[in-house]
Parts: C-alpha cells; sequence; structure tokens
C-alpha cells in the first residue's frame, strides 16, 4: 500500500497539472506502486520544449527513488537519457521526501545546464577533457545476486545500448557484469544500476542492489 506521503503529492500533482494531458495516471497496484505521466513545457535556446515523464513510484516511496523515463520528439535520445540521469542524480538528494514536483521544478530551472552537458560530451574538441570523456576504460561489476534473470539480461542491454557501450554477463559461482567504453557513460550507466529496481528480493519484491567495481583503465 501507497504511504500516506506519496497519495497525498499524486494529489498535489493532479491539482498543479491540471490542463488537457499534463497529467495521467497509468497504473496503480497494490505490489507495485503508482506509475503516472507528465507533460512538462521547458524553456530551450530558441523555442519551448514538452517533455514527457513517466514517473514509477514504489511501494516504499519516498524512502525509496522514483523510477523515471524521458521522452521528447523535440530531443535526440542521448538528450533524454542525460536528462533521466540527472534526475536521478538530484533525486538522491531529496530521498525520504516527496521529490517529484521538486525534480520538475530544478528541471525547468536547470534544463538548459543539462542540456549544454549532453551537447558538450557529443562534439568534437581537441583539449584533455574530451580526449579524457573519450579514452575506453573497461568495467568489471559483481552483483549480489540475479533472481529475475529474463528480465534483468533485457535492462542491461537496454542499458548499454541506449549509453553506447559494450559489454558481457558472466553467471556462475560469481554474477559479473564487464562493460567497455566512455568514463561517462560508465559511470552513467552505475547511477542506473545503483538507483533503478532492476531485480527481485527473496520475498519477490523489487529491489535495488549494492555492487563491488573494479576500473581497468586501457
Amino acid at each position: 500500500m501507497m504511504s500516506e506521503v506519496a497519495v497525498e503529492e499524486i494529489s498535489a500533482l493532479t491539482a498543479i497539472f491540471c490542463e488537457k494531458d499534463e497529467f495521467e495516471l497509468l497504473g496503480q497496484s497494490e505490489t507495485e506502486g503508482l506509475t503516472f505521466r507528465i507533460q512538462l513545457t521547458v524553456d530551450g535556446y530558441t523555442e519551448k520544449l514538452l517533455l514527457k515523464l513517466i514517473f514509477h513510484l514504489p511501494l516504499d516511496y519516498p524512502s525509496s527513488l522514483p523510477d523515471v523515463s524521458v521522452s521528447s520528439e523535440q530531443l535526440t535520445r542521448k538528450q533524454c537519457i542525460d536528462i533521466k540521469l540527472g534526475l536521478l542524480k538530484k533525486a538522491t538528494t531529496l530521498v525520504s521526501e516527496p521529490m517529484v514536483h521538486e525534480l520538475l521544478l530544478w528541471l525547468q530551472q536547470n534544463f538548459t545546464t543539462v542540456a549544454e552537458q549532453s551537447v558538450r560530451y557529443q562534439s568534437p574538441r581537441g583539449d584533455c577533457e574530451q580526449r579524457s570523456q573519450g579514452e575506453t576504460r573497461t568495467a568489471l561489476l559483481q552483483v549480489d545476486h540475479m533472481r529475475a534473470k529474463t528480465k534483468y539480461k533485457k535492462i542491461i542491454e537496454k542499458w548499454t545500448s541506449q549509453l553506447g557501450l559494450t559489454g558481457r554477463l558472466f553467471i556462475g559461482k560469481l554474477i559479473l557484469i564487464l562493460l567497455q567504453g566512455e568514463r561517462k557513460s560508465i559511470k552513467d550507466y552505475l547511477l542506473l544500476q545503483k538507483t533503478s529496481k532492476v531485480d527481485v528480493d527473496s520475498n519477490g519484491k523489487k529491489c535495488s542492489q549494492h555492487l563491488k567495481l573494479k576500473i581497468i583503465h586501457l
């Protein structure tokens, strides 16, 4: 059952985003939590942009972070991923308090900064910072458990594809994920892995995981 704090926040969001198509409840479950979509307008460099954000609030929200996906017909997939990562980073500073509206306000106020960072990492530059970002790194992650194996594998494939990483999964006595790619992409992957509930615990409930990490600079 959702916490009273979460229910009150949803009520507030429906009142704030009350125009046509601004708020839509997509799903509600006693075991999975709440899923809803918000359409948000932000100021771009030359025009206003329409973002579609889907939030999933787990049952223990706000003690646990919400999951979020971002899409926009006016942005590239890479820019949408960077916005999602920016929101997740901000969310880690707001744990244990209602945060969705705070995240939306933060995005409206900081959109151009997030967008600039995304463009900077995609633009060719000859200085040391750009070369550092482009250097290949290999990261070896040890995962605690992988009970929902099929779903887990699909999520790994999705994230590595979105971030331009190559990877390999080893399942044996130890469960290892080998990643190779740019430093920033690996850091972004780690953020997704640490903040998303990709597996289930022994009771079948969604859970995040602790990781052991070794990064090898090639």
